[in-house]
């Protein structure tokens, strides 16, 4: 049996579960800085510069609310590995999320029913934040698990194979945080996709490792002042700032103003 035990102090949250050790330690001199850095940046926000930086760049200063697919899905996953008891889990929804919409209650059956096809290890901890100091980037794991492994929980479908490149971004940058917190090699983590019942293992990547620094410098120039240009696979078709990042792109906003 793992024992858990939960530290607090001004410079550090430190998590000891048996071996493994999550620490927010002091910064470190060893290896490289990606990129001078001010205020931290969210991985959420990595991801969401990754998806397109200029629907980014004009909805950075707004509020990210959270679907009811995700809280469904997120209050199901403090389950996993249990019994999973619908009429209790809704309740819990309704507690966190009193304004869901009560169709919902049949998504969580479908996801319920997805996830007992499969066994799940429990949380040893859950919503642990890391932070990387060094690099500037901080987010929040869902769950940790009994071998000393990570997930985050995802709200969509699994795909055939893999997981989806965001996900992939998100699992490098955790990934790069506990290498810092930990002072050892991490070399991936768990995606659980809940609505097909699904969990997979995503090993980082080198490509991983190199998006994530791309990404970066692109939210860092962005938080500068600048106006990026959309990437060529953008989801531009329903974009309500179509125009505006046809017409502007590349500029800073002194200009445009």
């Amino acid at each position: 049996m793992c024992l858990s035990r939960i530290a607090l102090n001004r410079r550090c949250c430190t998590i000891i579960l048996g071996k493994y050790i999550l620490a927010g330690l002091k910064r470190y001199t060893g290896g490289f800085i990606l990129a001078p850095h001010g205020n931290t940046v969210s991985i959420s926000d990595l991801v969401r510069v990754q998806a397109c930086p200029v629907r980014y760049y004009y909805e950075r200063e707004d509020p990210v609310v959270e679907s009811d697919r995700y809280a469904v899905c997120k209050q199901l996953s403090y389950h996993l590995g249990s019994p999973l008891d619908t009429e209790m889990i809704w309740a819990e929804i309704l507690v966190v999320r009193p304004t869901v919409d009560p169709s919902m209650q049949a998504f969580l059956d479908l996801c319920i029913s997805a996830c007992n096809k499969n066994p799940w290890q429990p949380s040893i901890e859950t919503d642990v934040r890391v932070i990387s100091e060094k690099q500037g980037i901080a987010g929040m794991i869902d769950r940790i698990l009994p071998d000393g492994s990570f997930s985050i929980v995802r709200a969509a479908g699994a795909m055939p194979f893999g997981t989806y490149a965001a996900d992939r971004l998100r699992i490098a940058a955790i990934a790069l945080c506990l290498e810092e917190m930990r002072q050892e090699e991490v070399t991936g983590g768990h995606v659980e996709y809940i609505p097909d019942g699904v969990s997979r293992y995503h090993t980082v990547q080198p490509r991983d490792r190199r998006q994530l620094i791309a990404t970066l410098h692109r939210i860092r120039a962005i938080h500068a002042g600048e106006l990026p240009q959309h990437p060529l696979n953008a989801p531009c078709n329903r974009c309500k700032y179509r125009e505006k990042c046809e017409s502007s792109a590349g500029h800073r906003l002194s200009e445009i103003l």
